[in-house]
């Protein structure tokens, strides 16, 4: 074999002397001669080539054969290379010594699941309940205020305006309701520029900001200024207090400027608000009936879509709601929730609302019909133990009722008329209007007419005035605590916007005597709290590598966990997801398939179980294996239940030492430490000077005496201070090598440790001008750092390797998730700096990928490094804890040297007693050779592009073999969050596009419609908010748009007891052999692979995109209509016999132009 191969090389050293580069190849195969190409040198060409051609025959029948033992050899010494050049440069052998050292005067103790749950749901509740107090205080003042004060029709009163403060006009006077109003920035407002000395008023653009409501509203609640201050000195760590009023004014405390959106206008409305609508009414069962027939077609039929997705806004998670449309027959929106109610999460109602888009209108109205399956989806649910089990009610839209329908609220409401009828009058026409107030005011509802686009607001909310009678006339104030939410309009900056965080809210009641009957709402009181504050209650080092807690709502929704990704990347923004706060806990502890945990827990109850979980870490390309417990118990006082996760194994076990503090602090200012900046060593949040302090500078205040206040852990600390001592002798030993210039390798970059109390050190052994990897180990380097949701990737994957071998792989570089394309991988729990620094790193990176070629190489090489990282133990007794992982990270350019240099035989290798090639050499042209690591990602390849892939897509053949050897093993991941492209399949097909005009039409349409809106209403907010801007833009492709989804994707992993294997792959007319090798001490392998066959023919490449799973009608159907177990509300006020309900609503009398009135229905018919 050995003389066959080089017989080849041969004859192609000849054909290519001979001139065989005059021939070139047709699409057929065969060769046309050049015309320079004599007749001699043809004849010469062709034998030459029959000659080749027949050993390559031959070599078909006498296979290449790679020596397995060369390949056994290669591996081993490539192996104790890098083993010692890690152990070398890291000095993970000295680090493992001084632990070792001091396993007699440490204790290992095992971490009490039950207990840890218990203690951390009590300090949150205990935070909580602080929250809850200042809020019934505001409550309590907002009504003493109330109380005393007379309403004055003619008031004038000055107040803060927060559009208009610190604003002049042309003559540099101040604008009215403005003035001078003092901000300074605030660390703990986010750094927000604001007064902590007073509250300042916001109001939307739609209300007259010299309204006598709103001007009495405002003086009243001037009370609430003391009540603020006051609530904030006694719990510094409130955030924001408010006072949503039901006229529309909001008082915010601390006093900010408000920054209007891009067109000048303020469109936030509390009232409008989560926490404002679920304080003001009790959960509710809602049908909205929609009149779709002809009457409706144009502008009323915009109208009443506005009407029904402003309704839907209105409904929460406690919420449940069906929407028909009627014309000549009844038919559901959606004809999979057909005669039931779905809950009104935000999943539901984004889908509600894509339907209603597409609603046309035809045919004549039949009211009565549609009434009576509005009363049958309620008269059910009810009688099954289903929807809230609370209030209900049925919204009518339409623009006349002519039918005789009593016979109707005969049979299924009357005499008690536990069913409110909401009815809206849509259009300028006042034919109808008697009947349909009849239809409000003998059901207990509410008549409004809505003849505009800017009228819908204000009338929607009057139905949630009606439902709050029973509670405010029985003075019940029940406090609630919202999912979790971003706040999107409040903040003026997308980090500070893109923050999750709940609310807890009080009703406001008027308890005013001759108003008691009317059930006057004043408004509600509430504070935030961010989730990544309440998150820190439950502490990273108790917690284990492996373990994190999280928290879910009564419904069983995540409001905090670390696998919760609320957000995605269109284009070069950051945006919530559609379903971003009503994500399951199913769909994130998706192993959990019977749903025990989460029936467990949604109960409310107090208890522990075990699963066996697949997991991913490093941007989820890897999967680990783990046996996870879990404890869980509720919140007292809230909907919200937490659960702590701990790992089997190493993240049983916590080990505990001591040393004194003086020893301890020395060691600790040592200039190569850090610790975990995210975590709560002191708290520095109570005390506005503390705020600017870093953690180790509040440590080390603290244990100088410098800052005594400060409250902090002990048990972390004594921890810290006992890791920086032991590890303080890595200092020396890295300084060493540096100091010794003619030993050392600048492609060694830096090398690094960590302990489980989040203490940190990193030798920088090569100067920035020369690192390629300048990112690792920096602030924008979430992935490796101890943050508040994980720890460092390379700690959490080296503790699942044996203690003492390193473990190398190339870290992912992409700052989105390669098998989540169109999200970003942002986790719940960044702080509004770790957002700006990943926006700025995502606009950085922009400019770069915009930048010449030579930045592009750049950064093509920033991603070429390797990481090597090793775990170290303690061990007393039985039990062994993680101590810390220690590591280095190199260029790959530096391994790759030392494997080239290994994998070549030389050229006078004694060959004689060598069955196959020989010398066998990595760097021939037949042999392609591979360093690959346990997850299937190349390290060492020929082709440099090669490295950081995954082999699969390499070589299909060869990785196709190794799963069916089992060598390596295919495990399925599950993704319930994934954003995907949507399919032209999938659009509605109620309006399909008839003719290529369709397109000009909508756009008629939407510039006829806001252009007549704007002549109609002469209220240029009403223009600029009109919905037909998303009209205008909602037929772009379909296929640019992305939409929540489920996927599934591969992950690989090797099975450590086979260590070496060889095969032979028939591919076509040739066959491949392959070597596989382990490498000892590490996780890696290496591939010999025979590559002059192709066989991509027969093997496709494997790839680790996501397949997005695909659901049928009706198992997709099945999936929408399932009622998961949840805790409904212990509160419900749907009746009080005082209720006065005459005060019905009633009709405002606009005068119109009929003309124009006509013109506008014509054009609207005409584009429709």
């Amino acid at each position: 074999m050995t003389y066959q191969r080089a017989t080849i090389a041969g004859l192609m050293q000849i054909a290519a002397a001979a001139g065989m580069n005059g021939w070139s190849w047709g699409n057929a195969g065969n060769a046309s001669k050049s015309e320079r190409s004599g007749p001699r040198r043809g004849k010469l060409m062709m034998l030459l080539w029959i000659i080749l051609s027949s050993s390559l025959c031959l070599m078909v029948d006498g296979q290449l054969r790679i020596s397995p033992e060369t390949v056994q050899e290669w591996a081993v010494s490539f192996g104790k290379e890098i083993a010692a050049l890690s152990a070398r440069y890291s000095g993970a052998k000295l680090l493992q010594k001084k632990y070792k050292d001091v396993e007699g005067v440490v204790k290992i103790e095992e971490m009490d699941g039950a207990e840890l749950v218990k203690t951390f749901a009590e300090e949150m509740e205990e935070m909580l309940g602080r929250k809850m107090k200042s809020v019934k205080r505001l409550a309590e003042a907002a009504e003493d205020a109330d109380f005393y004060h007379d309403y004055n029709e003619t008031m004038e009163f000055d107040y803060y305006n927060s559009l208009l403060i610190n604003k002049v006009d042309e003559d540099g006077n101040a604008l009215p309701l403005g003035g001078e109003f003092p901000l300074e920035e605030n660390e703990h407002f986010n750094k927000l520029p604001v007064n902590t000395q007073m509250s300042n008023i916001q109001v939307p653009t739609n209300v007259y900001n010299r309204d006598p409501d709103i001007l009495n509203g405002v003086y009243m609640s001037e009370a609430l200024n003391e009540v603020f201050i006051d609530n904030f000195q006694k719990d510094p760590t409130l955030t924001w207090q408010y006072f949503g009023s039901s006229t529309g004014f909001f008082r915010l405390y601390p006093g900010i400027q408000w920054i209007p959106d891009d067109n000048g206008v303020v469109t936030f409305d509390s009232r409008n608000r989560n926490w404002y609508i679920q304080a003001a009414t009790s959960p509710k069962d809602v049908v909205i009936v929609v009149d779709v027939s002809g009457s409706m077609k144009g502008l009323r039929l915009t109208i009443a879509k506005h009407t029904i997705n402003t309704i839907l806004d209105t409904l929460g998670e406690n919420d449940f709601v069906n929407i028909i449309a009627y014309s000549d027959y009844v038919r559901y929106v959606e004809p999979c929730f057909k005669g039931m109610l779905v809950q009104a999460d935000l999943d539901n109602r984004e889908h509600f609302k894509l339907l209603v888009d597409e609603l046309h209108v035809k045919g004549e109205g039949k009211v009565k019909k549609a009434m009576k399956e509005s009363f049958k989806i309620l008269n059910e649910a009810a009688a099954l133990g289903q929807g809230s089990l609370c209030n209900q009610a049925i919204m009518l839209i339409t623009d006349g009722a002519m039918e005789d329908f009593q016979d109707v609220f005969e049979e299924f409401n009357w005499p008690e008329r536990r069913v409110r009828v909401f009815t809206y009058l849509i259009g300028r026409e006042m034919t109808f209007a008697d009947n349909v107030k009849w239809i409000a005011c003998n059901n207990k509802g509410y008549y409004t007419h809505v003849s505009t686009l800017a009228d819908v607001q204000e009338n929607v909310m009057e139905y949630l005035h009606v439902l709050s009678r029973p509670m405010v006339i029985n003075h019940d104030h029940d406090i609630i605590w919202t999912e979790a939410y971003m706040d999107s309009v409040l903040f003026n900056t997308q980090a500070q916007s893109l923050l999750l965080m709940t609310s807890v809210a009080m009703p406001v009641f008027s308890k005013k005597k001759e108003t008691l009957s009317h059930g006057i709402l004043l408004g509600v009181v509430g504070t935030d709290v961010a989730l990544r504050e309440l998150m820190r209650l439950a502490p990273r080092y108790k917690l284990g590598v492996h373990g994190y807690a999280y928290l879910i709502t009564n419904n069983g929704y995540i409001l905090s966990h670390p696998d919760l990704r609320p957000l995605y990347k269109e284009g070069k923004k950051l945006k919530p997801k559609p379903n971003y706060n009503s994500v399951d806990l199913s769909e994130v502890e998706w192993e959990d398939t019977e749903e025990k945990l989460r029936t467990a827990m949604v109960k409310g109850e107090t208890g522990g179980m075990s699963l066996d979980v697949r997991t991913s870490v490093d941007k989820g390309t890897r999967v680990m294996f783990l046996k996870n417990d879990y404890s869980y118990t509720v919140i007292n006082e809230t909907p919200f239940s937490l659960g702590i996760v701990l790992t089997r194994g190493y993240g049983q076990y916590i080990f505990i030492g001591n040393v004194s503090v003086e020893e301890g602090l020395h060691d600790l200012l040592a200039p190569d430490l850090t610790i975990a900046n995210e975590w709560t060593y002191c708290e520095t949040d109570i005390d506005p000077a503390h705020r600017k302090l870093s953690q180790l500078q509040a440590v080390v205040g603290y244990l100088t005496g410098k800052e005594p206040d400060l409250d902090c852990d002990a048990l972390l600390l004594q921890q810290t201070l006992f890791d920086a001592v032991v590890t303080a002798p890595m200092e020396a030993y890295w300084t060493a090598l540096m100091l010794n210039t003619s030993s050392m390798d600048d492609r060694v970059e830096t090398v690094f440790l960590g302990t489980r109390s989040g203490l940190m050190r990193f030798q920088r052994y090569t100067g920035i001008e020369k690192r390629i990897a300048k990112s690792f180990l920096t602030s924008a380097d979430k992935e490796n750092m101890f943050t508040l949701d994980h720890f460092p990737v390379w700690y959490r994957r080296a503790a699942e390797y044996p203690a003492g071998q390193f473990l190398y792989y190339m870290p992912r570089q992409e700052t989105r998730d390669i098998f989540r394309d169109y999200e970003a991988d942002y986790s719940a729990t960044l702080s509004a700096e770790e957002l700006e620094l990943e926006l700025q790193a995502e606009e950085g990176g922009r400019q770069r990928r915009e930048a010449d070629d030579d930045d592009v190489e750049e950064e093509e090489e920033a991603g070429r490094i390797l990481i090597a990282t090793t775990a170290v133990t303690v061990t007393v007794g039985k039990k062994t804890a993680i101590a810390g992982a220690i590591g280095v990270q190199m260029t790959l350019e530096l391994i790759e040297s030392r494997f080239w240099a290994i994998a070549a035989q030389p050229n006078d290798t004694d060959c004689s007693n060598v069955e196959g090639a020989c010398p066998l050499r990595c760097d021939s042209f037949d042999i392609a050779c591979y360093v690959i690591d346990n997850n299937g990602f190349v390290l060492i390849s020929k082709q440099r592009n090669d490295a950081g892939r995954f082999f699969g897509e390499v070589d299909g053949s060869v990785m196709t073999t190794l799963i069916r050897m089992g060598m390596f093993k295919r495990v399925s991941l599950f993704d319930y969050q994934a954003m995907c492209k949507m399919n032209s399949h999938s659009v509605s097909s109620a309006r399909p596009l008839l003719s290529p005009f369709y397109g000009l039409a909508a756009a008629l349409k939407w510039f006829l419609s806001n252009f007549l809106l704007f002549l109609l209403e002469f209220n240029i907010c009403g223009f600029w908010h009109s919905d037909h801007f998303a009209d205008a833009s909602a037929h772009k492709k379909k296929g640019d748009i992305l939409q929540p989804c489920d996927t599934e994707y591969p992950s690989f992993v090797y099975e450590p007891s086979v260590k070496e294997t060889n095969s032979i792959i028939k591919c076509g007319r040739c066959q491949k052999m392959f070597v596989v090798q382990q490498i000892p001490e590490s996780n890696l392998l290496l591939l010999v692979v025979q590559a002059d066959c192709d066989c991509s023919r027969q093997y496709s490449p494997i790839n680790m995109e996501p397949k997005e799973v695909k659901y049928n009608a009706s198992v997709k159907c099945d999936r929408m209509r399932s009622q998961k177990i949840r805790r409904r509300p212990e509160s419900c006020h749907a009746y009080h016999p005082q209720e006065n309900a005459n005060d019905c609503g009633g009709a405002s009398v606009i005068s119109l132009s009929a003309s124009l009135f006509l013109a506008c229905l014509s054009f609207s018919a005409l584009a429709s």
